[in-house]
């Protein structure tokens, strides 16, 4: 398992060359407006989403996990606790096909559970698309 923080910033290339001497890693997939970094310590996904502005530093918070049962497990302890859990299966997003499990905190941050099935070359559909906010 792995925390995964989705930040918006301005400066892709600045924060790329930041994050990769902050961590001492080599961004691990990079794309128009998009980067992301697979850091081993701290277990960390750390996603870059390139904006004009930036209003908010923070897109949303995930949880990368390793399987579909860990997805489900989650998304199971989630709704017995009371928390509106949507399941989103075969998500195409953050350039990778991914199963979800997504819920929101009260001040609207969003969370997300999700096993990586497989990369794609486009960001969110098999033909070029535009970025959505949130998403990863």
């Amino acid at each position: 398992m792995k925390l995964q923080l989705a930040l918006n910033v301005t400066d892709l290339d600045a924060s790329v060359d930041y994050y990769q001497r902050l961590f001492g890693v080599v961004v691990s997939k990079r794309k128009s407006g998009y980067a992301n970094f697979d850091i081993a310590k701290p277990a960390l996904k750390l996603v870059l989403f390139e904006r004009e502005t930036v209003e908010d530093r923070l897109n949303h918070l995930g949880v990368e996990v390793f399987s579909d049962d860990e997805v489900n497990a989650a998304a199971q302890s989630q709704q017995a606790a009371g928390l509106d859990v949507v399941l989103q299966p075969q998500d195409q997003c953050c350039y990778a096909k991914q199963n979800k499990a997504i819920s929101y905190a009260p001040d609207g941050t969003m969370w997300e559970w999700y096993v990586k099935l497989d990369d794609l070359e486009s960001f969110d559909s098999p033909t070029p698309a535009t970025a959505p906010t949130m998403c990863c």
